[in-house]
């Protein structure tokens, strides 16, 4: 909202200078977002008035005006339209200095001298409007300074108000603050009772109580809307942000920028009837005053006669019923109109009005008898007229209440880190229009009507540390008994799985919870995602059932800006729906990789990456829990992923149970296509609550006595998972076998097809002896003969 300052200063005129003003202002949370003087920097303008304008010669748009200032006459060319004999005007004499830096010297336009200029407003700095010279009154005192006739030495202040302060978006609701931060009285403007000079009244019905419970009307005849709107007036106006119309118009925008409660103007004679105040009927349409035709939304708020809609309630009047040259009676109107019940109304429509403004965030319900007075007497003073007496039409029920609101004095205290004189508080809360009761322990105080945004005990503190000033209270930091929490041994933490990722050329990606429904159907099929009520856009409509579609849409926003190179982990949520219409959200961390196995440098070669790069790092996660033993990766198929090239990721629970902890594999080349992805992509996907848990260390000396291993090489089935082998020859290799190795793997010449050679290294040590070649023979022949029997694996020759 913009304001003039000097219109504030004639309600409360504080000895403080402008810069002070903004301060003051914006430590008590009325921000000022800006501040611009009320117009451009010139000198040497005066009121002139032509005498006569005659054709130029030489020119068809030019005119040869006679300009007085009141001591002399010049002779001035002017292309402005509007040049007439006998308009008092701004006079730019030789030597005067306009915006700009511009300078008025005599001049020969088409071969006739010129001694001065006629300006218009934008050539002054007050305004864009440049479509001619500026009029002024006729009894404007020629030849005085224009800056001192218009009082322009003045400054425009530009506030940020925060929804909750609606009160302050009026020179009243601001000089109210102003007055209570410097101790000072409101010189409010004396309110004059209208006596009723005819008897015509509205009829006035209330068909939506609930959203308009106060609704006032005036009649008043006789008006003469080609009256001149004062130019004090327009001039408040303009620095208000507001484009002066017609008296009637301006008015109504004068009153709202004064007490801060919006009015409207209807022409009586396209009244039918009594007016209502009701909601929109069904395929009903509304032609707006800006020309905009509406088909109004259900439970749209109107205001209506007997045969159709006058005005859409609390945003713009309609078109219909405006007031024109041919107005000579009107219908004064203003309202109170419940904040909720406009909230948004006003942007389903595309618009945004100072009224709707006001009116979401809240009007005092005790304003309007006092707005309609003081708009009844300008309009009477300025257009002439009879005003008949004001009809109100209001639900009691319905208005807003006010319930006493209680500040103890310990609370104060402690939340300020302060203790206040009571006195202090007392006058505080006072000045901010509050009725105080002092209990001795508390405050009992009784809100104003215009105060919406004070309701419960921690407003009233923020009240008074806000008149107090912030920068007056102490500093003190906050003490408090913190207890470290203690983290289980047993369990890993999020920061070690990213440290050891990172370490291993790894980046954390954070993205949305919510993905493209197609996105989900392709990597998860199985589950039907949540759909968003609201969604932000199309593409983020659902709740996300896995994270790799996320890492999917990384890697592809990546990829399209010539990164290549792409290793992505995340850890977060996946939502399941389950069978009885609840939510499951599960921990889980995704992993990814694509592109070079190594960062391109002159030492190595250029080699894409594998299935085993992925699991290395997956293995090297879980080593991190030292319990590999517990964790199995079994071939079988996931639809996101290559048929050949994925596995099931199995985890032992403490009892035993064998479950699936996730997923690892390359993307399907299906998938890959529909995503448009390049190159290979491995993905994993794992609980987090599998990952986490560990296995305590426990001290165990090295042993003094020697290894002994011996090397087998076998030959098995080609579709064999190696896993399975190393897992049988743990529980064959008996109590002192430390360690299974896989050191080779052969398929060619010297093997037949269908088979492949491994090779496995078993290594047995005991803690407190040197084992014999017998013993380690025997655990040998065992663990040949369980390889030979259950996966018919052969040694080979």
């Amino acid at each position: 909202m913009k304001f003039s300052e000097k219109w504030l200063r004639e309600w409360v005129n504080p000895a403080i200078d402008s810069d002070s003003l903004d301060e003051q202002l914006s430590l008590a949370g009325l921000e000022i977002d800006g501040r611009e003087a009320a117009a451009g920097e010139f000198s040497g303008v005066v009121i002139g008035e032509i005498l006569s304008a005659e054709p130029h010669p030489n020119a068809d748009k030019l005119q040869v005006c006679s300009v007085t200032d009141g001591t002399e006459t010049y002779a001035v060319v002017c292309g402005a339209p509007n040049a007439r004999a006998g308009l008092k005007t701004a006079f730019a004499r030789i030597g005067a200095v306009l915006p700009g830096n511009f300078k008025i010297k005599k001049a020969k336009l088409r071969q006739v001298e010129s001694f001065g200029m006629l300006s218009s407003e934008q050539e002054l700095g007050l305004s864009e409007n440049h479509d001619g010279i500026m009029e002024l009154p006729s009894d404007a005192p020629l030849g005085m300074d224009i800056r001192e006739y218009l009082d322009l030495d003045d400054q425009i202040f530009d506030v940020d108000l925060t929804p909750n302060r609606s009160d302050c978006l009026s020179i009243a609701g601001l000089a109210r603050e102003l007055g209570v931060l410097n101790k000072m009285g409101v010189n409010q403007p004396v309110l004059n009772r209208i006596v009723a000079e005819i008897e015509d009244q509205p009829k006035i019905t209330l068909e939506a109580p609930t959203a308009c419970p106060r609704y006032l009307g005036r009649i008043i005849r006789g008006v003469n809307i080609k009256a001149t709107t004062p130019l004090w007036m327009q001039e408040k106006l303009r620095r208000g942000g507001i484009r002066s119309l017609d008296p009637v118009v301006d008015v109504t925008n004068y009153v709202m920028l004064e007490l801060g409660q919006p009015m409207h103007a209807f022409d009586l004679a396209n009244i039918n009837g009594a007016i209502t105040v009701r909601l929109s009927k069904e395929n009903e349409t509304l032609t707006l005053l800006n020309g905009t035709e509406l088909k109004l939304n259900p439970e749209s708020l109107v205001i209506a006669d007997e045969k159709q809609a006058l005005a859409l309630a609390g945003i713009m009047g309609g078109e219909a019923s405006g007031c024109n040259e041919a107005t000579q009676d009107l219908m004064l109107e203003v309202a109170y109109f419940d904040p909720l019940s406009l909230a948004g109304k006003a942007r389903d429509y595309g618009l945004h009005t100072d009224a709707s403004h006001r009116f979401e965030r809240g009007v005092d319900f005790k304003l309007q008898e006092r707005a309609m007075e003081r708009a009844t007497e300008l309009l009477l003073e300025i257009t002439g007229g009879k005003a008949g007496p004001i009809t109100e039409a209001v639900s009691e029920g319905h208005l807003p209440t006010r319930k006493p609101v209680t500040l103890r004095k310990a609370r104060l205290e402690k939340l300020l880190a302060l203790r206040l004189d009571d006195a202090e508080v007392n006058d505080i809360l006072t000045r901010l229009g509050l009725e105080v009761t002092d209990t001795g322990a508390a405050w009992v105080t009784q809100v104003p009507s215009y105060r919406f945004d004070i309701s419960i005990e921690e407003d009233l503190i923020e009240e008074v540390a806000r008149v107090y000033g912030y920068d007056n209270l102490p500093v003190k930091a906050p003490t408090a008994n913190l207890i470290i929490q203690s983290r289980s041994e047993s369990e890993l933490s999020k920061r070690q799985i990213r440290e050891l990722l990172i370490s291993r050329g790894y980046q954390e990606a954070i993205t949305y919870s919510f993905i493209d429904p197609k996105w989900s159907a392709l990597f998860d099929p199985n589950n039907e995602p949540l759909a968003l009520a609201n969604p932000i856009s199309a593409d983020l409509a659902v709740m996300r059932t896995s994270l790799l579609p996320s890492l999917a849409k990384a890697l592809s926003h990546n990829q399209k800006r010539q990164q290549a190179r792409v290793r992505f982990f995340e850890t977060g949520l996946s939502f399941i729906k389950q069978a009885d219409g609840s939510l499951s959200q599960e921990p889980k961390l995704a992993g990814l990789i694509s592109g070079n196995r190594f960062p391109e440098g002159w030492a190595g070669k250029t080699e894409d990456v594998d299935f085993f790069d992925l699991k290395g790092d997956l293995e090297a996660l879980i080593d991190l829990g030292n319990n590999a033993e517990r964790w199995q990766f079994r071939v079988a198929s996931n639809p996101a992923l290559h048929p050949g090239q994925s596995a099931e990721i199995l985890f032992q629970q403490d009892d035993g149970q064998q479950v699936t902890a996730g997923w690892i594999g390359a993307l399907h080349p299906q998938l890959m296509k529909s995503l448009d992805l390049k190159g290979k992509v491995f993905v994993f996907e794992v609980s987090l609550a599998c990952i986490t848990q560990a296995q305590v260390a426990q001290f165990q000396s090295l042993s003094r006595f020697p290894e002994m291993r011996r090397d087998l090489a076998l030959v098995v089935d080609a579709e064999l998972p190696v896993g399975q082998l190393i897992q049988e020859a743990r529980i064959q290799g008996g109590e002192w076998l430390q360690k299974v190795t896989l050191f080779d793997v052969y398929q060619g010449k010297g093997v037949e097809e269908g088979k492949k050679s491994l090779a496995l290294g078993l290594t047995w040590q005991h803690p407190s002896r040197t084992l014999t070649d017998e013993e380690i023979n025997t655990q040998v022949n065992q663990v040949v003969t369980a390889f030979s029997q259950g996966y018919a694996a052969e040694l080979r020759s």
